[in-house]
């Protein structure tokens, strides 16, 4: 069952992503700049406001509404949601206060209330484990926010109506699975329930909030330092690399965490030290090559997935945010289970407030003085000291080993499969999707040729001890 419904999930992320890559593609050839970038700063406003609106019954609904015998909660989630969507007019004056004009805070707030009912839809579906349920409602939204963006840009190409259409798709949505997640649900306002779900969604809440700013701070100062065209190419590219970088990881990653709580509850200290061990070499040997790689042919990348007018700024600014995103990936995926494993939550909030302020100050300075390219050197400086905050932090809290020995020779093989695919690129007179593919190539067969050499993760061992199961599998058959 537990491969069925990740299989399932993961089936629904990689489509929801393709459609995602369709639909840059598509809205950076059919938008100009200035209207793709006021899209994606409402874009960006709607996310950090919808976590306002939802984060407070995620814990709920997981502990309640997962159990088949549980109390019906979604009378209490529905009216607190509703009490949530009263903060509208504040978050508008925040949007007003960022710099969005009018039109475009009226319809990020739109959306982000879509969003959070689209959201609070699929929770209540996904925990009562309807994987396929949960499927149908993404990849109608992904199509939805699609074809409703196509349709704006041929009738009125604005950012306004484009934030307007992503707001009737995620709507759209919710609608198709309503039935299944609220049919028979009594609306009721228990003072005494929502003041308990305040309390204890809090932490979360405000943990959420943190890291969305984080996610959203240099595209707003780009907006107001330099504008909103600027803000648009900038973040088609950040965008590209943050959807083909990051799923890999956050699939590796996402067995760590609950092993290691498993592990040391039935092993001890020692036992889970070893295993985190081994998760942070297999982690950074998927990430590190995968962003290298990405960074050698980012130009290459934008010119087949942007619109002419996105290429050159997402050339430039790709490859240092390729770099980020290595110590992103380490910093939330490896270096912050030590503050679950300790128990410290509020060390999630110093280290996401650290880079807040981080990318503030660094966003603010750089960027005046070098545009789009000191947004992303920003980027990679909040992101270099989010991961070093982290890494302090981690020594206050449960000790996890950083096998330095094991890493640098991942480091080793991952540039030089990275000046491997580079000087290939310099002599390669190819079109760009030929390029891709054969740069995509030579790297991948570099690195796996010294991960043999190495033994990178134990690759040796593990193809070895892989051969000799499928032998042994073979035999019985055959036998």
């Amino acid at each position: 069952m537990l491969i069925g419904q990740a299989s399932i999930n993961l089936a629904a992320n990689a489509l929801s992503a393709l459609l995602g890559l369709l639909s840059v593609f598509i809205f950076t050839r059919l938008f100009s700049p200035h209207d793709y970038g006021v899209y994606l700063l409402g874009v960006g406003f709607a996310s950090v406001f919808c976590v306002c609106l939802v984060s407070w019954f995620r814990n709920l609904i997981l502990s309640e509404h997962a159990r088949s015998d549980g109390a019906d909660v979604r009378g209490l989630v529905l009216s607190g949601y509703f009490i949530c969507c009263l903060s509208a007019p504040i978050a508008y004056g925040a949007a007003r206060l960022v710099g969005l004009d009018n039109t475009t805070a009226l319809a990020a707030v739109v959306l982000a209330i879509a969003i959070g009912l689209f959201e609070l839809t699929q929770d209540l579906i996904r925990a009562r484990l309807m994987a396929v349920a949960v499927m149908k409602a993404t990849l109608v939204r992904a199509v939805g926010v699609l074809c409703l963006g196509g349709l704006v840009a041929f009738v009125s190409p604005t950012g306004f109506w484009l934030l307007l259409s992503s707001a009737a798709a995620y709507l759209l949505a919710a609608l198709v699975q309503s039935r299944k997640a609220w049919r028979g649900t009594v609306l009721r306002f228990d003072r005494a329930g929502l003041l308990a779900v305040a309390k204890t969604g809090l932490p979360l809440t405000l943990s959420i909030f943190l890291l969305g700013i984080s996610t959203v701070t240099d595209r707003f100062m780009i907006a107001n330092l330099v504008g909103a065209a600027d803000a648009g190419k900038y973040v088609a590219g950040l965008d590209l690399v943050r959807q083909t970088l990051m799923l890999p990881a956050m699939s590796a990653a996402a067995a760590f965490f609950p092993m290691a709580v498993q592990i040391r509850a039935s092993e001890g200290d020692a036992a889970v030290r070893s295993h985190l061990s081994d998760c942070v070499e297999l982690l950074l040997s998927i990430t590190l090559p995968a962003c290298l790689g990405f960074a050698m042919i980012s130009a290459h990348v934008a010119n087949i997935i942007l619109g002419a007018d996105f290429r050159e700024t997402a050339a430039q600014t790709m490859p240092i945010i390729a770099v980020a995103v290595v110590f992103q990936i380490l910093t939330q995926q490896y270096l912050h289970a030590s503050f679950l494993l300790s128990g410290r939550n509020s060390f999630y909030l110093i280290n996401t407030a650290t880079i807040i302020v981080a990318n503030l100050i660094l966003s603010y300075v750089l960027i005046s003085h070098y545009g789009t390219l000191g947004a992303a050197w920003a980027r990679l400086g909040a992101d270099g000291i989010g991961f070093a905050c982290a890494l302090v932090l981690s020594r206050f809290a449960f000790k996890i080993p950083l096998p330095l020995g094991r890493l640098a020779l991942i480091m080793i093989a991952g540039l030089v499969m990275a000046l491997t695919v580079a000087a290939l690129d310099r002599n390669l007179q190819v079109a760009d999707l030929t390029a891709c593919i054969a740069l995509a190539a030579a790297g991948f067969v570099t690195y796996a040729a010294l991960c043999w050499l190495f033994d990178i993760a134990r690759l040796r061992s593990r193809l070895k001890a892989a051969f000799a199961m499928f032998r042994t599998k073979l035999a019985d058959i055959n036998g």
